[in-house]
C-alpha cells in the first residue's frame, strides 16, 4: 500500500490519495488486532489456571486402572512433599475425570496416617503433549468410610463375624448396590432402565474371605418407583455377585 501512494502520479486527485490514506489506516489497524489476538492466546496457554470445559464424568475403564492408581500415588507422594506429611497410599475408593486444557483427574483416596484409614480428596491436572502432571488440590474428604475393602472380606487376616449397620453412603455399600441395579437390568426385559434413587438400609457382614451386603433399595424405572431387598457378595479378588433379590412392598 505504501508503494502505491509513492507511486501516484501528480495528477492523481485529492480524493484518490485521501482514499487510498484511509485504506491504510484500516490495514494498519487490522494488522495491530490480529497481532495483538495472537498474543492473548499465547498468554492464554501459558497461565498455569485452566479452562473448564467439560463436566465430570467417570474415568474410562478398567485398561486405565493402572494409570488411574498411578496419578493416585502421585497425588499423595505431593503431598507428603508439600506438607512433610507421611500418609501411605492404600487404594482410590473414586476416580472422576474432567476435561480441561488437558484432564484434570478427581479422585477420592483411601491412606493410611498413624495407623488409620482415612479418605482425602485430590485433583491432579495433566496435561500428556507437555509431559506435564501437577497436584492441584489435597484435602480431607468431608466423609469417612465406616466400612473399607479389607474390612470386608479383601484381606483374610481380617474377620468381623455377624451382621452390622452400616453407613448408606459408604463407598463400598454404593458399589454393591449399583452392582446390584446394573445386574437387575441385565436380567430383567424392561425397556426402561433401572435407575438407583436410594440405598435406604444397609447391613454386612463377613464370612472367611467373602463380604455379603443386605440392601434396601430404593430404584426408579421410568415413572414407576420399586423397593428391592438384595444380598450382594464381594470376594477376596474384589469381585461383586448378586446373590440374592427380592422386591419390598410398600408400606400402606
Amino acid at each position: 500500500m505504501l508503494s502505491i501512494i509513492f507511486f501516484l502520479r501528480p495528477s492523481s486527485s485529492p480524493s484518490t490519495f485521501l482514499l487510498l490514506f484511509y485504506s491504510l489506516l484500516i490495514i494498519l489497524s487490522s494488522a495491530k488486532h490480529i497481532q495483538e489476538s495472537k498474543g492473548s492466546c499465547s498468554d492464554f496457554e501459558s497461565e498455569p489456571s485452566m479452562a473448564t470445559l467439560g463436566g465430570l464424568r467417570e474415568s474410562q475403564g478398567a485398561s486405565n486402572d493402572a494409570e488411574i492408581e498411578s496419578l493416585a500415588r502421585f497425588a499423595v507422594e505431593e503431598h507428603n512433599k508439600k506438607e512433610n506429611a507421611l500418609l501411605e497410599f492404600a487404594r482410590v475408593v473414586k476416580a472422576k475425570e474432567q476435561v480441561v486444557a488437558g484432564t484434570l483427574h478427581h479422585f477420592t483416596i483411601e491412606a493410611i496416617e498413624a495407623g488409620k484409614k482415612k479418605l482425602y480428596e485430590a485433583k491432579v491436572w495433566v496435561k500428556p503433549w507437555m509431559n506435564f502432571k501437577e497436584l492441584q488440590e489435597f484435602k480431607h474428604a468431608d466423609e469417612t468410610p465406616t466400612i473399607t475393602s479389607s474390612d470386608l472380606g479383601a484381606n483374610r487376616e481380617v474377620h468381623a463375624p455377624g451382621w452390622k449397620e452400616v453407613a448408606v453412603h459408604d463407598p463400598e455399600v454404593q458399589n454393591a448396590a449399583n452392582h446390584a441395579v446394573k445386574t437387575i437390568q441385565q436380567r430383567s426385559n424392561s425397556l426402561f432402565p433401572y435407575e438407583l434413587q436410594e440405598v435406604a438400609h444397609a447391613k454386612a457382614e463377613v464370612v472367611e474371605d467373602t463380604a455379603k451386603f443386605n440392601l434396601h433399595l430404593k430404584v426408579k424405572r421410568g415413572n414407576k418407583e420399586e423397593l428391592f431387598n438384595v444380598e450382594v457378595h464381594k470376594n477376596s479378588e474384589g469381585n461383586y455377585n448378586l446373590n440374592q433379590m427380592g422386591n419390598i412392598e410398600p408400606e400402606k
